[in-house]
């Protein structure tokens, strides 16, 4: 008969028995908000909640507005959109979770993006993040010990027509190569202030960023390069050959009635509440029902 080292078959190394595997750690900065931080961000979480018809709605500009305070998603920030949006934490932990902006833990002042996707990724990408990655000394979504830079591999940055194509705090570097990657990180680490390729004159920090998303303009949007030249080329062949779109009808549009069994219902539902139409037993409706 083998001995079995190790913990016990299922469980793992540190798990004690009976207890449920931990997937992921969870969420640092428990401590409760001082006085004036929580009474500051109630104001500016009303002004984002009055936004909506519906309170839960808020929630993707409300963690944007944790991150401005606090840097990354913490548990007293789930707890505070929780509150005041009427939901439950679990609710807010799963959209925290989904979206990658989300961070589970502290990033850089200044976050860099690499995107690893495949036109960026064979124009150049990849060679980008593994010479930025053993530059900088850390790997995805890690920070340097001074707190300065992180690192992140982005599926998609949406600008294939730049590849490839870096952001700093979703700011966009166009047309990188590695040696351009590490000077915008070498200047980012010395203080030096740098300017994206479109869009602003200079980058802020990532808390000013997260406060942006949140939906606090910084009075910038208007600053430099709104589309560069690739993303104009499509339109200017368009006018040299006098193509347009087709007119819009005149009127209002009917709409096509729903059928018998269509879910006619806005999603999400309120919990505990059904979706609307008739699903059938065993199906994704039926579980969500």
């Amino acid at each position: 008969m083998t001995e079995h080292l190790g913990p016990p078959v299922g469980e793992e190394p540190g798990q004690h028995r009976g207890e449920p595997m931990q997937l992921e750690p969870p969420y640092g900065g428990t401590a409760p908000y001082d006085l004036e931080t929580r009474e500051a961000l109630e104001r500016d979480a009303k002004e984002i909640i009055a936004r909506y018809p519906k309170a839960r709605s808020a929630l993707l500009p409300m963690l944007h507005l944790v991150q401005s305070v606090d840097g990354h998603i913490t548990q007293r920030g789930i707890d505070l959109c929780a509150d005041l949006l009427g939901i439950t934490a679990a609710q807010v932990t799963g959209v925290a979770t989904f979206y990658t902006q989300y961070k589970r833990k502290p990033v850089g002042e200044y976050h860099v993006g690499v995107c690893i996707n495949t036109l960026c990724a064979v124009m150049g990408g990849d060679q980008i993040w593994a010479e930025l990655s053993e530059h900088v000394g850390v790997g995805h979504d890690e920070a340097t010990p001074d707190g300065t830079v992180s690192l992140e591999r982005i599926e998609c940055n949406a600008a294939c027509d730049f590849a490839p194509v870096m952001t700093v705090n979703w700011e966009f570097f166009d047309d990188m190569t590695p040696e351009k990657a590490k000077a915008l990180v070498d200047d980012l680490r010395a203080g030096r202030e740098v300017a994206p390729s479109r869009g602003p004159q200079r980058v802020c920090t990532w808390k000013d960023a997260s406060r942006v998303l949140a939906g606090f303009p910084d009075g910038r949007a208007h600053e430099g390069v709104q589309a560069g030249p690739q993303s104009l080329r499509g339109l200017e062949v368009a006018r040299d050959n006098g193509w347009a779109a087709p007119p819009v009808p005149a009127g209002p549009v009917d709409a096509e009635p729903p059928t018998p069994d269509e879910v006619t219902d806005p999603p999400p539902n309120e919990p505990g509440k059904p979706i609307g139409g008739s699903v059938k037993p065993g199906s994704q409706e039926g579980r969500n029902q």
